[in-house]
């Protein structure tokens, strides 16, 4: 299949681009260097690919370097038909230097290219116009005025698009080869002087909040509000639909256990279906909360501003401002923002956040947090209900795994043995503009967001539900759990954790929380016999506390999954982005045992 190539510098609307030509749902967001890796999808029988984006072809990141080597392959692939250079209408000259750069590469390789101007709706704030012919003529090659966000001549883009793709040979060849950088950025400037706005237009109303946005003081007081808010959220705002949820799984459970009657098959749907799934699923609600007030930062521009703010503190613990953005994107899952800390520059600081981001309380911790929170903090409301006390018990065990992150961080930056020959680099970071969310790409995600939780942690949470219901139920017919084959098994284990104050129903949920920490819950959910919706939080929490766990037990099990990495494809991940297979079994083990450490000093100090 013949291929066209979608380059451009970050944070260019290019993701978007492919988006409407694949009909995909990639991410997109406000801030630089979204895109990590190669994405693929189907345009009118071509194979389009969405390359990660580049300020140049002298690369600094890795995320650089790879888009780079992977265009060089590309332009030697006889299968690629076109290549696509997306530019942004309001930062033009940056735009130019790498497609000029492109260009030019694309010339040396007999390779076809036509340039996409993206983002032409944001001129007419500033009254601007661009004469996409003229601008073609001096380029030497064609030129579309697009807006991937409103789909202003998409339509028109995607005939041409065809028509290009098919006559490679037809489109016009540069009218003018410029030998070296020096030339493209001369060239650029002169084309972005000529078509461009005036960088003092554009920056105008962004440096007004950018002065506000980056004060020492003021920005740092924001950035502490707009994390608060983002953890208090989660509960505040994501409650009623929990409940919603709740009440739903109750409807269904309710009938589909009386018409089936007494008997094994009723006591598996009601047990291990509804006492394993209906715990899990009620926790959706939060991981769309959580997603859509993450994307509303990165849409709005802001989170390239923490990420400035963030600089100087991170860079005390051997970190950049660049690995706020991943560490705040793993609290989402931890999978992709350790693909995203490629676009760190300085290799011991990509590493090290690599390796810390594990740290970070992903999704899949949420459950396990809500329910024992559930446990030991009463719901008090303050402020008619915008703050309460068990969101501000939520965001202490974010803060506690982003302090213990920061901690570990400092020990790595000062040993030798993490990339002890590599060269530091400078701190760059392109502000976005300011802009309004881009509301269907961003729904798009949060609903996407709740699909992967229930795709990926639902499959192995019934099927660990079922096995712990069979080696429970037999062979007494699950009347007596502690001599159950279940029973048999958890006290043959349950000596591992008496040190934590933890029988063996909480070892046996605990250990098969290593193959999806969300397991937690619902195994406790099948071992507590809750099984309708009506009790699944409440309700197993309230068994809990009237099973008598003891509250130094309790902290220690949250501290315990503040810190223990139980994430198959996260060490998968950490693998193939280190290619140090010893430096990940060492980073798991010792958070393991950092983790039953911690969990068992709580348990002795607080009883």
């Amino acid at each position: 299949m013949k291929r066209i190539i979608l380059v451009g510098k970050p944070n260019s609307g290019k993701t978007l681009l492919f988006n409407q030509l694949t009909g995909l749902k990639q991410k997109v967001a406000n801030f630089p260097g979204v895109t990590v890796e190669l994405k693929s999808g189907q345009f009118a029988g071509y194979q389009v690919v969405d390359f990660p984006g580049a300020y140049s072809l002298h690369t600094l990141s890795k995320d650089e370097q790879i888009a780079v080597e992977k265009l060089h392959e590309a332009l030697l692939d006889d299968n690629t038909a076109l290549i696509v250079c997306n530019l942004d209408a309001t930062r033009l000259e940056s735009s130019l230097v790498f497609g000029l750069q492109v260009q030019r590469l694309a010339k040396q390789h007999n390779k076809a290219l036509i340039f996409a101007l993206n983002m032409i709706d944001e001129l007419g704030r500033f009254g601007h116009h661009i004469d996409t012919d003229a601008l073609s003529r001096q380029l030497g090659s064609p030129v579309y005025a697009i807006s991937a966000r409103t789909l202003e001549g998409i339509a028109e883009f995607k005939t041409a698009l065809q028509q290009d793709a098919a006559a490679a040979s037809a489109i016009p060849e540069l009218s003018d080869l410029r030998p070296d950088a020096a030339s493209d950025l001369k060239q650029a400037r002169q084309l972005a002087a000529e078509h461009g706005i005036k960088d003092t237009v554009v920056l105008k109303n962004q440096n007004r909040i950018d002065s506000f946005m980056l004060n020492s003081i003021s920005g740092s007081v924001m950035f502490l509000l707009v994390m608060f808010f983002l953890f208090q959220s989660i509960f505040t705002f994501a409650t009623p639909l929990m409940d919603a949820v709740e009440s739903i799984i109750a409807y269904i459970a309710e009938v589909l256990t009386e018409a089936l009657g007494p008997g094994v098959i009723h006591d598996f749907i009601n047990d291990a279906v509804f006492g394993g799934l209906g715990s899990f699923l009620v926790f959706v609600p939060q991981i769309m909360v959580l997603t859509l007030i993450i994307g509303l930062l990165e849409d709005s521009g802001y989170l390239a501003r923490a990420a400035l703010i963030c600089h100087r503190p991170l860079s005390y613990f051997g970190l950049s401002g660049r690995s706020f953005i991943p560490y705040l994107s793993a609290h989402a899952c931890a999978i992709p923002a350790i693909m995203a800390a490629r676009t760190i520059e300085s290799p011991r600081k990509r590493l090290i956040t690599m390796l810390t981001i594990p740290l970070m309380s992903c999704s899949a911790r949420l459950p396990v947090y809500a329910l024992l929170i559930a446990v030991f903090i009463p719901d008090i409301q303050y402020l008619g209900g915008l703050v309460n006390l068990q969101g501000i018990a939520f965001f202490a065990l974010y803060f506690m795994g982003i302090l213990t992150a920061l901690m570990i961080s400092l020990l790595l930056s000062r040993s030798d043995k993490i990339e002890p020959t590599a060269t530091d680099m400078p701190f760059i970071l392109e502000l976005p503009t300011y802009r309004l969310p881009h509301w269907k790409p961003l729904l798009q995600r949060v609903l996407q967001s709740g699909k992967h939780f229930i795709y990926r942690a639902g499959p192995v949470i019934f099927m660990v539900s079922v096995v712990i219901w069979v080696l429970s139920y037999f062979p007494a017919g699950g009347d007596d759990l502690a001599h159950s084959y279940l029973g048999t098994i958890g006290h043959f284990i349950e000596p591992i954790f008496e040190p934590l104050g933890l029988d063996w129903r909480y070892g046996v949920a605990i250990l098969l929380s290593f193959l999806a920490r969300e397991v937690f819950v619902g195994a406790l959910g099948t071992l507590f016999g809750v099984s309708n919706a009506d009790e699944n939080v409440a309700g197993l929490a309230e068994n809990i506390q009237q099973d008598g766990l003891a509250l130094g037990a309790g902290l220690g099990i949250l501290l315990f999954y503040v810190v223990a990495l139980q994430c198959v494809a996260t060490v998968a991940t950490l693998k193939a982005e280190t290619g140090n297979n010893k430096l990940v079994i060492g980073v798991v083990v010792a958070y393991g045992l950092l983790a039953y450490l911690l969990a068992a000093i709580t348990y002795h100090l607080i009883g």
